[in-house]
């Protein structure tokens, strides 16, 4: 991940990912800093490794130098197992009670074959929240039955969560759900 001021290409990355998948709808898919960034320096960041699996990581600027990660702050929020290369929705965003969220993708291939879609224990075809500021952050699942949730927003005066979802062959699909009361 590069910053670009000014015009420049700052020479030094602000944070460099080793080993990442390539294939097909993986590698780098969600960046989001902390509410309190200026003064705790927290980021995270989700991508699929040359493991192909999904990991939500939490890093920290080097207080000297805000435009660089320090990579020995590494802290891994969770590692998913993706049973195929594709639907691994990735996107991240604080949302208004201060918790991460991100999309996660049913797993891939075509019409959920691993059913994760409203199979209430598994954490793909989800929406997961973590509160990041626990010792142990733990998923919660938020919103289930989702194909592919590649990026999502709050409504600031709702607080209703817009999700862009990918559908199969003919449509694209647009879903709002509350966050207020729990799982949909």
């Amino acid at each position: 991940i590069r910053i670009v001021e000014n015009g420049k290409l700052s020479p030094k990355p602000f944070l460099r990912l080793d080993k990442l998948s390539t294939g097909n709808e993986q590698g780098l898919l969600g960046l989001a800093f902390h509410p309190e960034f200026s003064a705790n320096r927290k980021l995270y960041v989700n991508y699929t490794a040359a493991d192909d699996d999904t990991h939500i990581v939490e890093y920290q600027v080097f207080a000297d130098d805000p435009d660089r990660v320090d990579p020995t702050t590494r802290r891994e929020i969770i590692e998913i197992d993706q049973p195929y290369s594709n639907h691994n929705g990735g996107h991240l965003e604080f949302g208004p009670d201060g918790k991460l969220y991100t999309g996660m993708g049913d797993g891939g291939s075509a019409g959920d074959p691993e059913k994760n879609g409203q199979n209430k224990t598994a954490l793909l075809a989800k929406i997961l929240r973590f509160d990041v500021d626990a010792a142990k952050p733990a998923p919660e699942i938020v919103h289930m039955g989702v194909r592919n949730p590649w990026r999502f927003s709050f409504d600031s005066k709702t607080r209703g969560l817009y999700i862009g979802d990918v559908g199969q062959n003919l449509w694209e699909y647009v879903f709002v759900a509350s966050t207020a009361d729990g799982i949909h």
